[in-house]
């Protein structure tokens, strides 16, 4: 995930073809919220304080897909898609996890996804399957049993592609719509 790419001193940065993997820091708050804001309505939508709160706790847990268009010196890159959620021992996702960061632990046995995001201009580009893979691949490199998620009825297809179940619907209500759980266990 820099050297290679935004040069924020993260050095877990790998660059690809003017794009750029890195993990999240404080500065990328106000990106983050405003494709956040672009890809989940309001009820489901992590706000600009949840994200900072969750930055704060868990850095490590925030896969940023950048591409900057500009000259290779120029530092305006643009976050195109992120991943995030918490690594927690607890072996599902409920909707506590969500607002409260206190849950992450390092350690933690299972990395829980709470949002895949991609801004709607770079939309069906590869974007989010490129950064599932990464995030995927870390996990596993972490030593987790695998990663946790809920989706939409209409993305249980998209996420079986990378080896995930669909253990049916969950217990979450977060934003009144009804999810999937989704594991993926290495």
């Amino acid at each position: 995930m820099d050297q290679m790419g935004s040069g924020n001193g993260n050095t877990n940065a790998l660059t690809t073809s003017g794009l750029t993997i890195r993990h999240a820091t404080a500065s990328d708050v106000d990106a983050i919220a405003a494709v956040e804001t672009l890809c989940f309505p309001p009820a489901e939508a992590a706000d600009g304080e949840t994200i900072r709160r969750r930055i704060a706790a868990y850095p490590e847990c925030f896969w940023l897909l950048c591409r900057n268009d500009g000259p290779a010196d120029a530092a305006d890159e643009r976050i195109v898609a992120f991943i995030n959620g918490f690594a927690t021992d607890r072996a599902d996702l409920t909707d506590d996890m969500y607002d409260d960061p206190s849950g992450h632990h390092p350690q933690g046995a299972w990395q829980m996804i709470f949002g895949v995001d991609t801004a709607p201009e770079y939309r069906h580009r590869g974007y989010a399957s490129l950064l599932m893979r990464r995030v995927i691949a870390d996990a596993r490199a972490a030593g987790r049993k695998g990663l946790v998620l809920t989706c939409k009825d209409r993305l249980v297809g998209f996420y079986a592609r990378f080896g995930y179940v669909d253990e049916g619907i969950s217990g979450s209500t977060h934003g009144g719509v009804v999810w999937h759980q989704m594991r993926l266990t290495f």
